[in-house]
Parts: C-alpha cells; sequence; structure tokens
C-alpha cells in the first residue's frame, strides 16, 4: 500500500504544455509532495499569481494525497502515473491531477472534528469556487479545482480595521 512518505515526483517528465498549462508527473517517494507544491509555487511566480499561491498549493497538496492514498495502492504506478496539471484560465486558476483509479472521490461526512483523515475535498471545496472531477478513457478520473486569480470582494468592509 502507498503513502505519503512513499510518494516520489520526477521533474525531470515534468511538461510545459503551453504558457498557460503546465504539468507534472508524479510517481511515490517521500519527496514527491514537497516538488508538487514548489512546483506549483514557482508556475504560479511565472504567471505573477503569488497572491493564489496559498490556496493553490493546499488544494494540489490534498489533490495529490488522496490519489496516493486512494488511488495508486490500487493500480500499478509505472502503467499510469499520477499528473498535476495547472491550467491558467481568465478568471481561474485550475489545479487537476489525473490518477489510475476508476474510484470516485468521496466526500466524507465526518461528525467528529478530530479525525486524521476525511477533510481533504472539505477543505478544497472551502478554498475554489468549483471543484469536480471527470472520468478519463480508458481508465482513471481527474479531480480538479478552480481558484479564483482575482480578488474577491470582502463581504463585510467593517472587519478590517
Amino acid at each position: 500500500m502507498s503513502s505519503p512518505a512513499q510518494f516520489r515526483s520526477h521533474e525531470s517528465v515534468s511538461v510545459r504544455v503551453s504558457p498557460r498549462t503546465a504539468a507534472l508527473y508524479l510517481t511515490g517517494s517521500r519527496e514527491g509532495f514537497a516538488q508538487a507544491r514548489e512546483f506549483t509555487q514557482r508556475t504560479l511566480g511565472c504567471w505573477s499569481l503569488e497572491r493564489c499561491a496559498d490556496d493553490a498549493v493546499t488544494v494540489v497538496t490534498e489533490l495529490a494525497a488522496n490519489a496516493v492514498l486512494h488511488a495508486l495502492p490500487h493500480t500499478s504506478t509505472h502503467e499510469f502515473p499520477v499528473r498535476l496539471r495547472l491550467t491558467l484560465r481568465r478568471a481561474h486558476l485550475v489545479c487537476a491531477v489525473t490518477d489510475p483509479s476508476d474510484s470516485l472521490p468521496v466526500h466524507a461526512r465526518t461528525a467528529d472534528p478530530l479525525l486524521e483523515h476525511g477533510r481533504g475535498l472539505h477543505i478544497i471545496e472551502a478554498l475554489s469556487d468549483h471543484w469536480g472531477w471527470t472520468r478519463r478513457t480508458p481508465v482513471g478520473k481527474t479531480v480538479w479545482a478552480m481558484l479564483p486569480t482575482c480578488s474577491r470582494p470582502d463581504p463585510d468592509p467593517t472587519t478590517h480595521f
């Protein structure tokens, strides 16, 4: 069974498809999450989106963790690696992770806030404007989240000092 400690990323197989898209293939070792976060921060820096970096890094980490914990244990990573893809759209940054599992993402309904697992999709939902998943052919799925690239208006301007 794979775990985050066994997650690995090969920067040598990263792919820049266009100036508005960047991708990184992720396979099993300890450095994988750190490399995915660094890749996200570096890409957002190139796109002058540093203001989105904290939320994007959190979303990327949650998406990658879900793929590693739930998808990779059931497949051979050599046949179908996990792929992180960042796409810049007019008003959104799309963070997407493709994995080899056909299992749907599970939005856990937990009443215990102290549980160690089960809140990843809740975090993604809270930070993104939209999130969802798409089946891949012949196997796998892509789980994605759309983060706003423009500052959101403060709902209550009196809350700032």
